[in-house]
């Protein structure tokens, strides 16, 4: 074989020639067969300057139990492809007279810190979290079963006990998206804290985590509020975001809560917001998704 001192002058040109069809050989050099997969668009993005809004899906639910309404399911996946076992998924419960189709879009002069809220999603769902936002009744007019009577201690008998159940059905499906079922997390505010709460209370060893906003144990209601004892065994860790001014919810009713479970050894955090009412604080989004994170 000839060495490069061998090459004869007249050789070289041809070499020099062959160079282009050397380069276009390397492997990342794009061929006319290859398809070039355009990156996914985030799924919360700011529009008309200071507005925040979330893609998501919606499912309409039929109830099993005659009588109770069709409820709609609002949901969401996280960019790219689902790690193993599908993505871990917080249910979102939505407050009071509000349905849960506002949770995914809202600016920074909404009500009730509802910008917060959506920019927990957007930091949850930026973070590998699905989300998964129920209706309350009717739309979301009203208010959750879990404190009203008597559904408050015969929850069995109620339309969301009955309700929950479909979601749970469908979650193992598939019908939200790839979840992972052994990768539960809640969260909610007022009405929708209380249903939380509710997660602990009665579907035992289902959640990793919970986050409770403006609200307390599952059955109180307000000023009214008597915390059990003795709680669930296994009850989730649990964080609590609360308003120091909350005239709806008082803030002792929560620190009963979390003294409860402080007592039984449940991991607890509280974040009180000495300038917040009854809303989503300002420390929310962050909190949340770290709180999430922390019980993988």
């Amino acid at each position: 074989m000839s060495s490069p001192e061998d090459m004869s002058p007249d050789m070289a040109p041809a070499q020099e020639d062959m160079k282009p069809a050397l380069e276009d050989m390397r492997p990342d050099t794009p061929t006319p067969d290859m398809k070039l997969v355009e990156p996914e668009p985030p799924r919360c993005v700011e529009a008309d300057g200071d507005v925040l809004s979330c893609t998501h899906e919606t499912e309409l639910l039929l109830t099993g139990l005659s009588g109770f309404e069709p409820r709609e399911v609002h949901w969401q996946v996280p960019t790219g492809e689902p790690p193993e076992g599908g993505w871990p998924a917080v249910m979102l419960f939505q407050g009071s007279l509000f349905s849960s189709e506002y949770s995914w879009e809202s600016s920074p002069d909404a009500p009730y810190g509802a910008y917060n809220q959506t920019k927990m999603i957007a930091s949850l769902l930026d973070a590998g979290y699905a989300i998964i936002a129920p209706e309350a009744h009717y739309n979301g007019s009203t208010y959750w079963d879990t404190n009203i009577a008597p559904w408050a201690y015969a929850w069995e008998s109620s339309s969301d006990h009955q309700f929950l159940l479909e979601i749970f059905e469908e979650l193992e499906q598939g019908a939200f998206g790839e979840i992972n079922a052994e990768r539960l997390y809640a969260t909610g505010i007022s009405s929708g804290g209380y249903m939380t709460s509710r997660m602990a209370v009665s579907y035992q060893g289902r959640f990793k985590a919970l986050a409770i906003a403006s609200a307390s144990y599952a059955t109180c209601a307000g000023y009214i509020c008597y915390v059990p004892g003795e709680l669930p065994f296994d009850h989730p860790p649990t964080l609590f975001l609360h308003g120091e001014l909350d005239s709806i919810v008082p803030s002792y009713t929560m620190e009963d809560y979390a003294e409860e479970l402080i007592e039984q050894e449940v991991p607890t955090r509280q974040i009180v917001d000495e300038d917040a009412g009854h809303e989503w604080i300002e420390a929310t989004p962050g909190e949340v998704t770290s709180w999430f994170n922390s019980w993988q």
